[in-house]
């Protein structure tokens, strides 16, 4: 723009001045201690196998030595492919070879030459200081089920943000004491794309030459006017034990309201959930659904924040996977059961006064 006239004819006579942009020049990080990790094709889809979608099967583990052999036999059945399948244990508080069984028991597996090993396994060591033993009073006494509760949910949450990666899709939450289910669960579920699904669960008593299917399950219920305004005569401290004769909730529970000859894909949403069987889309556990957050108590939010767990206190007085349904509910999730969708446990001899007017079978 200084250029006399005649500079000006002489410059335009040669190439004009070159122009370069570049406003995304790349930047070369060499740290390897430097990650990026990329969420946005992450999916939870009906379409979990042909996506190639990962799963995460977690299992809390106490004491639970007797119940492996056949644990191991059921997930080898697994029809999902197991290449897309990561396994991942916590091994709390227990007195007898559960660690050791569980590490022969994976050992084998793994070793396997066919298409039976899974990605990968982890084991998870961790200790809460158990209050209550093992036996059937103990563990399913009224008195056990306040402390009882708060301290699997711990054991829940330490195994979930120990082994969950930003590769999974799916979470699959199963107890080792399952007797028997389909092997094609896990597509089973997925076909329902819900955000938490959990099936119907019973178990098989055999008395006098009798096969009796009892009622396993009465954590997972539709929520009554009776039970809510229990709640609200209780302490907000206090976590409401369901399936006991003192806090009679007349809460509608799934286990009476399905059965296995039925259609097995009739939905019903719930407000509670067991955690036997629970399928949860990853970003659950990720993700805590902001646009409800403002309705959640300020001691809550961080919990939210870091996606929906499981509750070691009492989140509207239910806690664990009880606590869990409620949050994920507040969090605007849907929380669905399968009332003729069943998955048969073991009989832990459940005696019927446990229940008050709720037998068992």
């Amino acid at each position: 723009m200084a250029m006399t006239t005649n500079e000006q004819a002489q410059w335009h006579a040669h190439l004009q001045t070159p122009v370069l942009y570049n406003h995304h020049a790349p930047i070369e990080v060499e740290s390897a201690s430097i990650q990026s990790v990329d969420l946005n094709g992450i999916m939870s889809t009906p379409r979990a196998a042909v996506n190639e979608e990962r799963v995460l099967i977690l299992t809390p583990l106490r004491d639970a030595a007797p119940y492996l052999s056949k644990y191991f036999d059921l997930l080898s059945e697994l029809t999902y492919p197991h290449d897309l399948i990561d396994l991942a244990f916590l091994v709390g508080d227990s007195t007898d070879d559960t660690l050791a069984v569980l590490s022969a028991e994976l050992d084998r597996v793994q070793k396997r030459t066919d298409k039976i090993p899974f990605h990968s396994a982890l084991i998870v060591e961790k200790d809460f200081g158990a209050i209550f033993g093992q036996s059937v009073e103990e563990r399913h006494g009224f008195k056990a089920q306040g402390p009882r509760r708060k301290a699997i949910a711990r054991a829940r949450n330490y195994l979930l943000y120990t082994a969950l990666k930003p590769t999974h899709s799916w979470v699959y939450w199963r107890d080792v004491d399952i007797q028997d289910s389909p092997g094609k669960i896990l597509e089973d579920f997925m076909d329902h794309n819900k955000d938490v699904l959990v099936p119907n669960i019973w178990f098989h008593r055999y008395e006098n030459g009798r096969d009796i299917e009892g009622r396993f399950d009465y954590n997972s219920w539709i929520e009554s006017d009776t039970g809510r305004k229990l709640a609200d005569s209780l302490d907000k401290d206090v976590v409401l034990a369901e399936g006991y004769k003192e806090y009679n909730t007349k809460r509608k529970y799934l286990v009476t309201l399905g059965d296995w000859r039925n259609n097995k894909d009739e939905e019903v949403e719930l407000d509670g959930v067991g955690g036997v069987n629970i399928l949860v889309k990853a970003d659950v556990h990720r993700s805590g659904g902001w646009k409800h957050i403002g309705q959640i108590l300020t001691r809550h939010m961080l919990m939210v924040r870091q996606g929906i767990n499981f509750p070691c206190y009492a989140f509207e007085n239910q806690a664990e996977t009880e606590g869990f349904a409620k949050m994920a509910k507040r969090a605007g999730y849907q929380v669905v059961g399968l009332p003729n969708y069943v998955v048969w446990h073991i009989d832990t001899e459940e005696k019927r006064g446990n229940l008050g007017s709720r037998p068992a079978y």
